[in-house]
């Protein structure tokens, strides 16, 4: 089984990308389950038949200019969640959905687009702060009814300073402050493992650079998408990777698939 996220910073523009990139994973057994985040429409403009013509199933929920997440499978998902039960919040941040494992089980997956936080002194960091502990109680609650889970998407956190191309310049900085990274270790707690930290990994991976001053070229990126797998899960993992090649497209997102094979 195989599973994905990618921020693809509008899908209205993206789409034909991320149809060729799914069509590319064929290839290699092809993906399950792909969390798409930063959709950027609203629900009638989802794209369900350009996804239907390439043989998959689709859970969305959008918002109009922002936000907006999505799950493409090959399955039908089942038990459908949109946002975080019991959080207020106008924002089309969260898509939970269940899917067969492949070994006659299931796996809950949870796509989510975590707020950016904008800075550490604003009332978006105030928000932020509160969607992290409001996340972390229904995320607990989902693994005592779901153990295989899986929380995947744009966290819009690093871990700590190998996420970073510049540690000292980023210190504190949004994305890599200590009061971020203590809300995803908050998550950890319940139970999560870091998939991408698993195996050997290459120096200076990351699956987001900025569209300025040649980022991407010069690899000065973060890695803010994560995807954390249950305790169950863990055993099962067999391999997760950035995938670098989308970000070289014509007009690219400026984050990158992160894919995360079960055996």
């Amino acid at each position: 089984m195989k599973l994905a996220t990618w921020n693809v910073n509008s899908l209205s523009v993206r789409l034909p990308q991320v149809l060729d990139w799914l069509a590319a994973q064929k290839e290699t057994g092809g993906i399950d389950v792909l969390a798409l985040q930063e959709l950027k429409l609203t629900d009638d403009k989802f794209p369900i038949a350009a996804f239907q013509g390439a043989g998959c199933q689709a859970q969305w929920f959008g918002q109009k200019t922002y936000n907006g997440v999505a799950l493409i499978s090959v399955a039908e998902g089942t038990e459908v969640v949109k946002n975080i039960p019991g959080f207020a919040d106008d924002m089309s941040r969260v898509i939970a959905a269940t899917y067969p494992d492949g070994a006659g089980g299931s796996v809950r997956v949870i796509g989510a687009y975590f707020p950016n936080g904008q800075a550490p002194d604003s009332d978006k960091f105030v928000y932020k702060m509160r969607w992290l502990d409001a996340l972390r109680e229904w995320v607990g609650s989902e693994m005592q009814k779901h153990p295989n889970l899986v929380l995947l998407g744009d966290y819009n956190i690093t871990f700590d300073e190998l996420d970073m191309w510049d540690p000292v310049g980023l210190k504190d900085t949004i994305h890599c402050t200590e009061a971020e990274r203590e809300k995803l270790q908050a998550l950890t707690d319940l139970g999560l493992t870091d998939s991408f930290r698993l195996f050997e990994q290459p120096e200076k991976s990351y699956s987001w650079w900025d569209y300025r001053e040649f980022a991407f070229r010069r690899n000065r990126g973060l890695r803010i998408d994560h995807i954390l797998i249950s305790q169950a899960l863990k055993a099962r993992a067999s391999g997760c990777v950035i995938d670098r090649a989308p970000r070289k497209n014509e007009r690219p997102s400026d984050h990158t698939p992160v894919v995360l094979t079960l055996a």
